[in-house]
């Protein structure tokens, strides 16, 4: 992951530090970060509408993702809210200690708020390091077979890699 993105610069020192551990194995083991930041995750029957939450709890802080969801799904939905986590605690302590994002990744917080969460999620799932090895392996004009299989490496959907690599 580079370091000159806003949201990578908004982390602490120590929690950057225990991210970037996590990014050259592929696909990233979102649920050892997350155990490693001390955040405690639960797949959980979630609201369909409801993909994921994250909240203040005695101990720390506890993510639930809905087992509803596709597994590509749910690996976007952890890292949108570890990242909540890593940039935006204060966030999460005004609104009543939790965080919940519908499908549309819409908590009741600011857009922007979302949008720096999807761009850490979309950095922390898919590492810039990894993108640019596959560039190198199959050029500038990756064709959508090539896509398909690199969504699959990194195991997000097809969409978010389209996303990450049009960013």
């Amino acid at each position: 992951m580079t370091s000159a993105t806003r949201e990578w610069q908004k982390i602490n020192e120590t929690d950057r530090e225990t991210v970037a551990k996590h990014l050259n194995e592929l696909p990233v083991k979102l649920g050892a970060l997350a155990n490693d930041l001390g955040i405690d995750v639960k797949l959980s029957s979630l609201p369909l509408n409801i993909s994921g939450q994250i909240a203040k709890t005695a101990t720390g802080f506890e993510i639930k993702i809905n087992r509803h969801e596709s597994r590509q799904r749910q690996r976007f939905t952890l890292a949108h809210e570890i990242a909540h986590f890593l940039i935006h605690r204060d966030v999460i302590e005004r609104m009543g200690g939790t965080l919940t994002d519908n499908v549309l990744y819409r908590s009741g917080a600011s857009e922007s708020i979302e949008y720096e969460a999807n761009r850490l999620a979309s950095q922390i799932v898919m590492p810039e390091h990894a993108l640019k090895a596959a560039y190198l392996r199959f050029g500038e004009n990756i064709s959508e077979s090539a896509v398909e299989l690199l969504a699959e490496q990194f195991g997000v959907s097809k969409a978010a890699m389209e996303i990450r690599m049009a960013a």
